[in-house]
């Protein structure tokens, strides 16, 4: 059985696999949601999916830690981090983080979620071009290790990039972060400075600008700066590097003395985005703003609208703002169904494309049950259709929304909840931030190694053979996700309340019940998604389809 699933995975892989990688990154302040939680979240995150935690740890003076290279490989050893470009020095005492490709939670509820935006080509490099080190994954882990709060993180970002130089490590692209704490969020965007840069310069690392959320709004960043008008007389709102201006002056990317206003997203991203990046904000707030004044009409049922090109414009991404007070409360839920959107019922729903429609037996035309939301290149080639990306993606690695609560202990207060490979597909676990260690299957995966007991496999397996019959099997998907779900924040619920009576009595009893409630969230997980796997196999086989 293990063979024929390696095998059936790869066909499937080939058939279906989509290129390239994107995130999106939703926040929303405690005022902004139902239950007064802080939101983060990013999807396609990094190659490196496999969640581990890594226990705070002591250091005795003049202790050196090393900046790697290679955080993001999925096919290092689970403890080797890459290449050491050099060394910060080390803190006395570090907090126990959740370790993956992007960091993203810590013990105190420091959450950060990572979106890679545009920059202009003069700032671009890559290793090597510089003595920049940092890299935003490292910085990540480095925040996480040391800080408590959003605005620790962002003091020790910013150091850690103006003093070390940042390195973009995805390509030659910039960074954003979303740095999230019970009680705020700020989003931090960081720019490089380009080739060349030296150490003892004297000049800044990087280029950085930081806004803060407003308590009772919400936010998306679709790979695209989104910070754009800055008021330094207000650093409750805004802070930026000492550079912040003046590089783009240096360039002739802003004239001091012109009648424009100083736009930041403008200077150092251009104005130029691809649909790509302005469709997933057409859709956020589509939903959840849909007062925006110019806001295109996108909605549709009808097919063909899919391929009239004569009828869509690509918007100028400067028409949404930085955030905005949704139309209703947010909850975690929203988070979840938006990054597992396919964009149904709109220009951009893929699974609706007028080439999956076929005539019936009675003449008339009726969808193809193998019309898929992720067809990959190949099958776009042939078909003659689009290449739009959707929120929700099959190469989408891993990713996650969290939960920030400030009326509860740290150790339940935030909840972290992952998904692998496909958020469609997926399922999300709750992982508390009281844990001490991840189950098994969580810190399992090789691309090029199938195994059993890696939750990511099973996953992706189950993406993969839901193209046998999309249309049929996606409903067998919802049936056994969609109970499962609901039962884990039912007893997420009891778990709360039996840390709390647990907690000040015995710490550690505390402690291995929220690992305990883990192991049996992955258990479960792994019992319905090869329960799930076999049900597609036997109904939708060729013998069956035949």
């Amino acid at each position: 059985m293990k063979n024929i699933l390696f095998v059936l995975s790869f066909l499937f892989a080939s058939l279906f696999w989509v290129d390239g990688s994107a995130c999106t990154v939703i926040v929303a302040g405690k005022k902004a949601t139902a239950d007064g939680s802080v939101l983060n979240s990013h999807t396609d995150c990094g190659p490196d999916n496999r969640i581990r935690i890594i226990p705070g740890q002591s250091f005795n003076k003049g202790t050196m830690a090393p900046v790697f290279w290679g955080i993001l490989d999925n096919t290092r050893p689970i403890d080797d981090l890459g290449e050491i470009l050099g060394y910060i020095p080390q803190v006395e005492r570090t907090y126990t983080y959740f370790h993956s490709a992007y960091s993203q939670i810590n013990e105190h509820q420091l959450c950060i979620g990572e979106s890679t935006t545009n920059q202009r080509p003069e700032l671009q490099l890559t290793k090597g071009e510089g003595e920049q080190i940092m890299t935003i994954e490292q910085a990540q882990v480095f925040a996480l290790q040391r800080c408590k709060t959003a605005r620790e993180a962002l003091e020790l970002m910013t150091h850690l990039m103006e003093t070390y130089g940042f390195l973009p490590s995805c390509g030659k692209d910039p960074e954003l972060v979303t740095l999230a704490d019970p009680d705020e969020v700020w989003i931090l965007e960081f720019f490089a400075v380009g080739k060349g840069w030296k150490k003892d310069s004297g000049k800044p690392g990087c280029i950085w600008a930081a806004q803060r959320l407003p308590d009772d709004h919400v936010a998306v960043i679709s790979n695209w700066s989104v910070i754009k008008e800055i008021d330094l007389s207000k650093p409750d709102q805004y802070r930026a590097s000492s550079n912040y201006m003046s590089v783009a002056i240096e360039n002739g990317w802003y004239d001091p003395n012109g009648t424009m206003p100083f736009i930041w997203s403008n200077a150092y991203a251009g104005i130029t985005p691809r649909e790509a990046h302005t469709h997933r904000q057409w859709l956020f707030n589509a939903l959840y703003n849909p007062g925006l004044e110019e806001l295109p009409p996108r909605w549709t049922s009808n097919p063909f609208q899919n391929l009239n090109q004569y009828g869509q414009t690509v918007e100028p991404i400067g028409m949404y703002p930085f955030s905005f007070k949704p139309n209703k409360l947010f909850t975690i839920k929203d988070i979840m169904d938006f990054q597992r959107s396919t964009f149904t019922g709109t220009i951009y729903d893929k699974e609706n494309d007028a080439v999956w429609y076929i005539p019936g037996a009675d003449g008339k035309m009726v969808k193809s049950p193998l019309a898929t939301p992720f067809p990959n290149a190949e099958l776009q080639k042939l078909l003659k259709t689009n290449r739009r990306r959707l929120v929700s993606r099959v190469d989408g690695e891993y990713g996650f929304c969290a939960q920030l609560r400030s009326d509860l202990p740290d150790g339940i207060g935030g909840i972290y909840w992952v998904f692998v490979d496909n958020a469609y597909t997926s399922p999300y676990i709750p992982f508390f931030t009281g844990m001490t260690k991840t189950p098994a299957v969580y810190m399992e995966y090789h691309p090029d190694h199938y195994s059993d007991t890696s939750v990511r496999w099973a996953v992706d397996v189950v993406d993969n053979l839901l193209n046998l019959c999309y249309q049929e099997a996606k409903k067998d998907l919802v049936r056994l996700r969609e109970p499962m779900e609901e039962k884990f924040f039912e007893k997420n619920r009891e778990i709360e309340q039996q840390y709390l009576a647990l907690y000040k009595k015995n710490p550690r009893a505390a402690t291995e019940l929220l690992n305990q409630y883990a192991q049996e969230c992955a258990d479960t997980i792994m019992q319905t998604y090869r329960t799930l796997r076999n049900t597609l196999l036997e109904k939708y086989t060729n013998n069956k389809l035949r």
